[in-house]
């Protein structure tokens, strides 16, 4: 059992009082890659933040007239709203967005005569409508296609459509054959092409291939776009200098969050009192970054925080440190909830379980400033509901029991956690969250199953290799592979696929009209791009900050961009 150790612990409230060698499956995580960095962040001057401010609105007002002059050439329009989304300031413009885009829709097809064969516009205006949920037929790319039926080869000379087209094809839902057949023409033509195009083209289909923009973090896609969008020389002055003061004082903002964070996590001293843990703080935050961004969720970010870091310390003692009968113990106290548990746990237990309700405890005074904290009682249900599904797996490991895919899809997608980061998110959300939004997700049916099993499979072929060197259940991967008799290869492309179809499904769970609220749907298709962004390159970026995670984070939290 490779990567694991014999361990002296004392076992209290188990078998034996006495001190017994027992092997842990320990995962030796690197430590925290960041130090104290982010605890010692000073943020700019008062006055220069106070003149960003001002000069910000300011350029809004220019930014807003611009959008909302009536008349115009309609392709330079969605290209604009375009541009005012992947720069990330379309939060300070929905409503003009949403009136922009609903004329759109009902003359969606009034237009089309005077840019028939403009794949750009047409892909564009497709992929826009389809984001914001407008039901809009994937038809209007049949003139695109040759009397064989597939794609004209000529296509390819206009490198923008090409690319429009392929991130349109992102959007597809079930029975839309001929998005998936866009899908695979584009990506062949994109990587033709990717070697041959000027900038600042060439970058964005680069980057298009390893990350769709409808798969992407808002917070890491505009920091990129800006770069991007700055080469480009017919770009707009005013909007360009409007995102990059936004940016710089979102991030000012997000850095102060994020050192009083630092002080909470270091002053729970979790990588001296349990050191098995993944210390993970600033990934987390960057995760959380990737749900909601805006100003107005501050305290969401930080109450999911310490929510998520408290689960990803549960993940840890059940996955990495725990034996059997001490996860017994330990799942049979959070479901009773009282912190008379604790005299039948080992030690280091103890810890954990009083950072569990003490973490709550703390949250759930602060949601109570902004009248949600009656909340939290759903949160506790499904801690609840995670910690018996992470037991579920440990008694498969313990009795060296290989489940069913689907058997293992059942229990993985709750162990997930996501169900639950998902009532966490809407904690922020005040009066759009109600209790029949909190039954809702904690049933795990629709956009939060679709998420669920994007992130499990995600996951688990990202993982499953470093996780298959200790002592570890079977993966979605392993699963698969002794239920259908096939190659590990052969499991992974098959999962992928599976991934690809509940990406269908939550396409189509995002149309108009929504069971709920759109912007609670919009955190959970946040959530599984966050999934997305960590795992895409099958790596687990959160587990292993390799550079490229380290990349990502210092993109959105350590860089300023030059003014």
């Amino acid at each position: 059992m490779a990567n694991s150790f014999v361990a002296s612990a004392t076992l209290n409230g188990c078998s034996s009082n006495s001190k017994e060698e027992v092997t842990r499956p320990l995962a030796h995580f690197h430590p925290n890659v960041w130090g104290d960095h982010f605890l010692n962040y000073i943020p700019p001057p008062q006055e220069t933040q106070l003149k960003w401010r001002q000069e910000l609105e300011r350029l809004k007002e220019e930014v807003r007239k611009k959008l909302v002059a009536a008349g115009g050439d309609p392709k330079e329009r969605i290209i604009y709203i375009d541009a005012i989304e992947q720069l990330g300031v379309a939060y300070h413009l929905e409503e003009e967005i949403e009136a922009i885009l609903q004329q759109f829709y009902d003359k969606y097809n009034e237009h089309d005569y005077l840019y028939n064969d403009d794949l750009h516009y047409i892909a564009l205006r497709f992929r826009i409508l389809r984001q914001h949920g407008f039901v809009v037929s994937s038809h209007v790319f049949e003139r695109f296609k040759s009397e064989d039926g597939s794609f004209k080869e000529s296509m390819p000379i206009e490198g923008q459509g090409i690319l429009n087209l392929y991130e349109a094809s992102h959007l597809r839902v079930h029975g839309e054959k001929i998005l998936d057949e866009a899908m695979e023409f584009t990506t062949s033509q994109l990587k033709s092409l990717a070697g041959k195009l000027s900038e600042p083209l060439a970058t964005q289909v680069t980057q298009a291939l390893k990350l769709p923009l409808h798969r992407g973090v808002a917070r890491l896609r505009s920091r990129y776009y800006i770069d991007n969008y700055a080469s480009n020389p017919s770009h707009d002055k005013i909007l360009l200098r409007f995102a990059k003061i936004d940016f710089n004082l979102l991030q000012s903002m997000h850095l102060e969050e994020l050192q009083d964070l630092s002080r909470w996590w270091k002053s729970l001293h979790i990588s001296t009192k349990l050191p098995y843990a993944r210390d993970r703080l600033v990934e987390a935050y960057f995760w959380v970054l990737g749900v909601f961004y805006e100003p107005q969720y501050a305290l969401g970010r930080e109450v999911f925080t310490k929510i998520y870091k408290m689960t990803s310390i549960l993940d840890d003692t059940y996955d990495a440190y725990g034996l059997f009968d001490e996860l017994g113990l330990f799942t049979e106290a959070v479901h009773r909830w009282d912190k008379s548990c604790t005299n039948k746990l080992p030690d280091y237990m103890k810890l954990v379980y009083e950072y569990v309700l003490n973490t709550f405890d703390d949250c759930e005074r602060d949601l109570a400033k902004v009248g949600t904290s009656h909340f939290v009682s759903y949160i506790r249900h499904m801690i609840n509901d995670q910690c018996q599904a992470y037991f579920q797996e440990a008694k498969w490991l313990h009795e060296k029991y290989i489940p069913t895919y689907d058997e293992y899809m059942e229990t993985a997608n709750v162990s997930l956690g996501y169900t639950l980061l998902t009532s966490v998110a809407f904690l922020a959300m005040g009066r759009l969250a109600t209790d029949e939004a909190f039954q809702w997700a904690s049933q795990t049916v629709g956009l939060v199953k679709d998420s669920c099993v994007i992130g499990r499979l995600m996951s688990d072929v990202a993982s499953h290799k470093r996780e298959q060197k200790r002592n570890h259940i079977a993966s979605a991967v392993e699963c698969y592979m002794a239920q259908y008799g096939v190659s590990e290869e052969k499991a992974i492309v098959e999962l992928y696929k599976e991934a690809e179809e509940a990406w269908k499904d939550l396409n189509k769970d995002m149309f108009r009209p929504t069971k709920f609220p759109r912007p609670l749907q919009i955190l959970i298709v946040n959530l599984t791009r966050v999934l997305e962004v960590f795992y895409r390159l099958g790596d687990d970026e959160y587990t292993v900050v390799n550079q490229n995670a380290q990349d990502k984070i210092k993109a959105v939290l350590v860089d300023p961009i030059a003014l």
